[in-house]
């Protein structure tokens, strides 16, 4: 588990100028606190953290590889054994549940300023780890690692101002962009915005260009692709679904119904509160179920494509050696199999060899029977019992036609991570397998 020390004595300039980085920021940071009264205990603790990173970066760059700091092998090996779809699932679940439920406690400044500086100290501490340092260090890995940073911070921002709002809504006043309400001419104020913001782009993408080294490999070729061969980063988590869905469904469908959907959430939407000002409280469904979709069932999928799956498509723990020889042997079965012959212990129906499936009907419909009537609960039994239940007063909002086509969305949504789940747990594959025409599910 110990880095080579060829690595470390290679990376001890990065490791010490990252450290140094954040001992700066922090430095000024504490200096601003300063000049604001009530921050002086505020500005001494984060005084305190840059001298402790200043410690963090001497060390880094000492002579000897043994003082470069990095995580204990037992909390490394700990990261790997979690590491697995399952934790990792589970794990983002239950760390979406806990942001959204104590959002105003982690929307304040201080807090956030502290995971931050928490995610990056433990980043550093990583990065000394070789086989993490190859996978999130690779050019084409750098920008996704800077991407996961940005898509927190503006989330926390809009997070912030929602809460902001939603007291001031509680007290009976205006959200926070009805005070602002003026009008802002394009030229000049939009365009000057425009142009500064595009020259510190500029710059900042020329000196990307100058320090990282452009991601370019060999010539591609038929005779030799690459293990793992990866989609572009924003593909990824399609590239994951195709592991537990046929092309057809994962490839086409799936994005269909994500375009349809977001076609017709104008359309489906009844609650008029909320529009033109960030707010939970008066959306909380809404909220969450975009939050779900995008943060769970597509940031998380491409974390988890980038960082997690190496050679073979197989899973990888943070620090573990991405090996091409490492082979987990799955024997994924189809719900039939499972029902016929592993719980009936029946053999399992088959059609007629050579004979055209239309004349088969009845033999595959027996055979898939089981799949059947679980897709016939899911998709049409459960939404009119969830219209009578959890959703009564939607429903009731909505009317049927607008209901129907919300549940059966949300349900083909879901429909992903319980596919995932299936396949994790029980090694299933399909619910419904129609080899005969090529339609699977």
């Amino acid at each position: 588990m110990h880095s080579d020390p060829f690595f470390l004595r290679d990376t001890s300039g990065f490791l010490g100028g990252y450290y140094t980085l954040i001992a700066l920021v922090n430095g000024v940071f504490a200096f601003l606190l300063w000049r604001r009264q009530g921050s002086v205990g505020w500005a001494v603790f984060w005084t305190v953290f840059a001298g402790a990173m200043m410690v963090l970066a001497s060390l880094a760059m000492s002579a000897s590889p043994a003082w470069v700091p990095a995580l204990p092998d037992s909390v490394r090996s700990l990261v790997n054994a979690l590491s697995g779809p399952v934790v990792y699932s589970l794990g983002t679940v239950a760390l979406f549940t806990v942001l959204f439920v104590f959002r105003r406690f982690f929307v304040r400044p201080m807090v956030a300023w502290s995971i931050l500086n928490g995610a990056l100290v433990l980043l550093g501490l990583a990065m000394a780890d070789q086989n993490f340092a190859l996978i999130v260090m690779k050019p084409d890995n750098v920008p996704i690692v800077g991407l996961v940073f940005l898509l927190a911070f503006f989330t926390w921002v809009a997070t912030k101002q929602a809460v902001v709002n939603d007291d001031r809504i509680a007290r009976g006043e205006p959200p926070m962009e009805k005070l602002a309400d003026e009008k802002v001419l394009v030229w000049p104020d939009l365009v000057y915005t425009e142009l500064i913001c595009m020259v510190a782009v500029s710059a900042f993408l020329l000196v990307w260009a100058i320090c990282l080294p452009a991601p370019l490999e060999e010539p591609a070729s038929s005779v030799k692709t690459p293990n793992p061969s990866k989609a572009p980063w924003y593909f990824l988590g399609l590239q994951e679904m195709l592991v537990y869905f046929d092309p057809w469904y994962a490839g086409v469908v799936l994005p269909s119904l994500v375009v349809f959907g977001l076609m017709a959430m104008p359309y489906l939407d009844y609650n008029k509160a909320g529009n033109g000002y960030y707010s939970i409280a008066e959306r909380k469904f809404a909220y969450l179920t975009y939050q779900f979709g995008f943060l769970v069932l597509w940031i998380t999928l491409i974390i988890l494509g980038t960082f997690l799956r190496g050679p073979n498509w197989n899973f990888y723990g943070p620090f573990e050696y991405w090996t091409p020889y490492k082979v987990e042997v799955l024997n994924n079965v189809d719900l039939n199999q499972m029902f016929w012959v592993n719980w009936l212990d029946q053999p399992l129906p088959r059609a007629v060899s050579g004979a055209p499936w239309y004349s088969q009907l009845g033999t595959i419909f027996l055979r898939e029977a089981p799949g059947l009537v679980a897709l016939g609960l899911y998709l049409v039994v459960l939404p009119p019992l969830l219209a009578v239940t959890v959703f009564r007063g939607m429903f009731a909002k909505m009317g049927f036609i607008r209901y129907m086509i919300m549940a059966n969305l949300m349900l083909l949504m879901l429909s992903l991570p319980l596919k995932m789940a299936l396949r994790w747990t029980m090694n299933l594959r399909y619910i419904v397998s129609i080899p005969e025409i090529s339609l699977n599910f």
